[in-house]
């Protein structure tokens, strides 16, 4: 077994008010990862409703990552809802035509950009993201928080508007998590690692390879200690050490050097 069907539109069995979005959103701007699911108290085609002002001639997109949790009344909104804020007025004047047409001609409303969500984001119930906003992998958002700013990796944020409460983990473990960049591996790896991920010890990472350099290893699992250190493979020593560069997500992130 290797988890949930991804292309499933309800992974629980009986219980259809939890949701695999990506499975369930129509709209083409908006776009979601792989395992991220909603959850809504009444129906899941809440969901789209809760992505207020995102108009199709504006063009923004709200882009959610792999891994996501989505709670209940959560609620997005776009650049659509913008007015002017440097003019004497924020009245969209324009709007309702019959001789005001013409307020807007040779000025635009104000654009923030994209909704960025990144991977393994757990959003609580009834929080609001604004405009323009960048939730990187792996924070939380507090219940009733309205985010207004980008919010770093792995961090807590709560309030109106949201602010930081605290980093989940130190800034060594951070950059380990981001390195390893978890929800890109292959399901039978991320299976393989449930009680690792589930746990707060990093150094359990179970690291299964194919390839070393032009030598294929068969089967091969290794329980790695701190980067760098040493371990075996039967009687031969090797050390684990972090690969230069990664380009696609099946490539290998970590690398053995033969010490003999």
């Amino acid at each position: 077994m290797t988890g949930p069907n991804k292309d499933i539109k309800f992974p629980l069995d009986n219980y259809d008010r939890l949701c695999f979005l990506k499975n369930v959103v129509k709209n083409p701007n908006i776009i979601v990862g792989d395992f991220t699911y909603y959850d809504d108290f009444e129906n899941i085609e809440n969901f789209e409703k809760n992505v207020k002002y995102h108009f199709d001639f504006v063009g923004d997109k709200l882009i959610i990552g792999k891994f996501c949790m989505i709670a209940s009344d959560v609620k997005f909104i776009m650049n659509g809802a913008n007015h002017l804020t440097d003019a004497l007025t924020t009245y969209p004047f324009a709007i309702f035509g019959n001789g005001w047409e013409n307020a807007m001609v040779g000025k635009s409303y104000p654009q923030k950009g994209d909704i960025n969500i990144g991977n393994d984001v757990w959003i609580g119930y009834n929080a609001t993201i604004m405009a323009g906003v960048t939730i990187e992998d792996g924070a939380i958002i507090a219940t009733n928080s309205t985010v207004i700013k980008d919010v770093k990796p792995y961090s807590i944020v709560g309030g109106n508007p949201a602010k930081e409460i605290k980093k989940r983990f130190s800034e060594d473990k951070i950059a380990k998590l981001l390195e390893i960049k978890w929800w890109n591996w292959d399901i039978e790896r991320i299976t393989e690692n449930i009680q690792n991920l589930t746990d707060n010890d990093i150094d359990n990472i179970v690291y299964c390879r194919r390839s070393v350099g032009f030598k294929f290893f068969a089967l091969i699992q290794v329980r790695c200690s701190l980067i760098g250190r040493c371990f075996e493979i039967g009687n031969k020593p090797y050390r684990r050490t972090l690969a230069t560069s990664v380009e696609t997500d099946d490539q290998t992130d970590m690398i053995l050097t033969k010490l003999k």
